[in-house]
């Protein structure tokens, strides 16, 4: 249990971290600014056209009397707009960093540069365009765990009370896990780790990763807080990923002594 609250206090040093460094905090809300409108076009227009979209699907309930057929369509309507909610909430940040990967980058090896004892940050020597090939590649192997998991979720939630209580908490942890993993894929592909060893990594210390990724999954769900959590979530994440390697950090108050601290 101790692992949870180490992974919430990354989460705060993140937002700290970006909070004294305004410059990389500026640049790191453009590309979450930018799908959120993305992502708020397509919510808005499955809000609108989501009952017709229903509709067109179940062509076999047009004969049905009301209220059933009503509440059958509105029924899944209702279901459609929550998975479609689900995965934005899950695509979020994989989007948001591919999008951003040259800023996130940057964030990220200044982190590194910032906390290192010798102020050494990783670079993985690879060009841009390869950088975004893997991530893009990755991040799809990612949603596609997730959505597999959304459906599994989706299911269980028809059983009777477990459905509606103890299945929402788990999508809350199991989409907690999967945004860690974007967020600190940031760094850990700066240093050549395959996603298979990421995941090795974060399943090796589980309670970290929730108590970094889950109040962040809980979090995400309020309009634009993701925009403006992001910057400093990859800081975060960037910590995180040198204690899941047992590497150095230094750390200190602002003005203060700094302190050599290995992290394990």
């Amino acid at each position: 249990m101790r692992d949870l609250g180490t992974g919430f206090r990354y989460l705060l040093k993140g937002q700290r971290w970006v909070a004294r460094h305004g410059r990389q905090y500026g640049f790191g809300l453009l590309p979450g600014l930018i799908t959120l409108v993305l992502y708020a076009g397509v919510l808005v227009a499955l809000g609108v056209w989501g009952e017709d979209a229903v509709a067109w699907s179940t062509p076999f309930a047009d004969d049905w009397s009301n209220p059933w057929l009503g509440l059958f369509r509105g029924f899944l309507t209702a279901v459609l707009f929550a998975l479609a909610l689900l995965l934005a909430v899950v695509t979020f940040t994989a989007v948001t960093l591919l999008i951003g990967q040259p800023f996130y980058e940057n964030l990220s090896e200044k982190v590194d540069r910032d906390v290192s004892p010798d102020g050494y940050a990783p670079e993985s020597g690879l060009p841009l365009w390869r950088e975004l090939l893997i991530s893009a590649r990755d991040s799809l192997r990612i949603v596609v765990r997730a959505a597999l998991w959304g459906v599994l979720l989706f299911a269980c939630g028809f059983i009777p009370v477990v459905g509606q209580t103890a299945v929402p908490v788990i999508g809350f942890f199991v989409t907690g896990f999967f945004l860690t993993e974007e967020l600190t894929s940031v760094a850990l592909q700066r240093r050549g780790v395959e996603l298979r060893t990421r995941l090795t990594l974060l399943r090796s210390r589980k309670t970290l990763v929730w108590g970094f990724g889950t109040p962040l999954a809980v979090s995400f769900l309020v309009p634009f807080v993701a925009v403006f959590l992001m910057p400093g979530a990859v800081a975060g994440a960037t910590l995180m990923a040198r204690e899941l390697l047992g590497e150095e950090i230094r750390e200190g108050d602002e003005g203060g002594d700094q302190a050599v601290k290995t992290l394990r």
